[in-house]
């Protein structure tokens, strides 16, 4: 058990500040002697998950993997669940992810923060897409031509009084929303509550899903979403993308 403790401590001292160390900066690292620290690095040579040149040593490809049972086994939603709690609690107000299932978005993960109001979407839970952020974002990543046949079958319902239910005005929204990457939805799903979401792509580039944060207006003005609120989502989803990413191509060498 501790030699597979130490083997460990030896791959979690490389990160993306330290991809390439020497023998002393593992051993610093980890808390090892120079010796075992060198013992473990070139077992771990040996065994092609560390590569070495000279006095420095980084990590293989080979390295992922060790995730690949884990990961090839995660749904989106299960991928997903870490990066929005810990948005959630960085922003402190709730996040939801979304897809677009005919002309609605089903929500497929949810995050709250540890205070008194909150907004919990339940899980499988649908709204329309066309007044939500979430929906707006899906929707904008459609051909024009798409989004024209949506427009003439859908019915836009006003939600609350300020909901866009003009088709020619809503085009305009979502074509802004595509040239801007985020749909910014104030009050039109309802009364009181906003939110702002940009799209999740996959390995291919594909967009998958969208996030949100979303929070009462007597809390966070349009102003706070887009300069504080937006940051962080776009830093969240990033980070998603890239264990997306790296999901889809330990499942693609392996089939």
């Amino acid at each position: 058990m501790q030699s597979l403790e130490r083997g460990f401590a030896v791959i979690r001292a490389f990160g993306p500040d330290h991809t390439h160390m020497s023998v002393t900066e593992v051993a610093q690292a980890t808390g090892l002697t120079r010796a075992v620290a060198r013992r473990f690095l070139l077992t771990l040579v040996e065994l092609g998950y560390v590569r070495n040149e000279g006095r420095s040593f980084s990590l293989r490809p080979r390295i992922l993997e060790l995730g690949y049972g884990y990961l090839s086994g995660l749904s989106f939603p299960e991928i997903a669940q870490p990066y929005m709690e810990e948005l959630s609690a960085k922003v402190q107000e709730s996040t939801s992810a979304a897809v677009l299932d005919g002309d609605e978005i089903v929500y497929v993960a949810n995050a709250v923060p540890r205070r008194v109001m909150t907004i919990n979407v339940p899980i499988g839970g649908r709204d329309p897409a066309y007044c939500t952020s979430l929906g707006r974002v899906l929707l904008a990543r459609r051909s024009d031509e798409e989004i024209d046949a949506y427009l003439e079958r859908v019915v836009l319902e006003p939600r609350t009084d300020v909901t866009v239910t003009d088709p020619a005005e809503l085009k305009r929204v979502l074509l802004k929303v595509r040239a801007q990457g985020y749909a910014m939805v104030d009050q039109e799903l309802e009364d009181g509550l906003s939110a702002i979401a940009v799209p999740v792509h996959d390995g291919a580039g594909a967009v998958v899903a969208a996030m949100n944060v979303s929070a009462y207006t007597l809390r966070a003005s349009p102003q706070v979403f887009v300069r504080e609120f937006l940051p962080a989502l776009k830093e969240a989803v990033v980070r998603l993308e890239e264990e997306v990413r790296v999901s889809v191509q330990l499942k693609a060498s392996v089939s």
